[in-house]
């Protein structure tokens, strides 16, 4: 009974990477890379939801999207739409998923963040904020690269930490 209280309380573990994540997404870049700005956050939440889908899901990815809005000074909803369309296909996926070698699933995250991407252009033409551009496309690129990384690392630190 102990061990079991003691693996579930390591739950605040799942939403310290998600401030990191935050505080990855607004850090400073030189100019030349901004453009190619990994979505640290949707590859957390993305691991996250492979890993624990009981305890992260669409709430969870609407709140941090929410977050994001706030802290970009986007359009309130914009990135929690994003989030929440990443999540949805991460879960529906996500039986595959785990079954795949390290390689499809970079290929599926490539895919799944190049739709959030696209779906983010499409929102940014509507609004009026930002020109149309398929550059957009490059962080998805980068986040896909990083996803055999970003999901050793966790994977460690959920099996070291007992997170289930």
């Amino acid at each position: 009974m102990v061990g079991t209280r003691a693996r579930s309380g390591n739950g605040w573990v799942i939403w310290l990477t998600f401030v990191v994540g935050l505080l990855l997404s607004v850090s400073p870049m030189p100019q030349f890379m901004e453009i190619l700005r990994p979505l640290w956050l949707a590859l957390l939440l993305s691991f996250w939801c492979l890993a624990v889908p009981h305890r992260v899901g669409m709430t969870t990815a609407w709140v941090l999207g929410l977050a994001e809005d706030v802290l970009y000074g986007t359009l309130l909803g914009q990135n929690a739409l994003i989030l929440s369309l990443i999540t949805f296909l991460i879960l529906s996926l996500a039986q595959r998923m785990r079954n795949f070698p390290m390689w499809q699933q970079c290929l599926v995250i490539l895919v799944v963040f190049g739709l959030a991407q696209l779906v983010q252009l499409w929102l940014s033409a509507l609004t009026g904020n930002r020109q149309p551009t398929l550059a957009l496309l490059l962080p998805a690129l980068m986040s896909a690269l990083l996803w055999p990384w970003v999901s050793y690392l966790l994977r460690g630190l959920r099996k070291r930490l007992g997170i289930n």
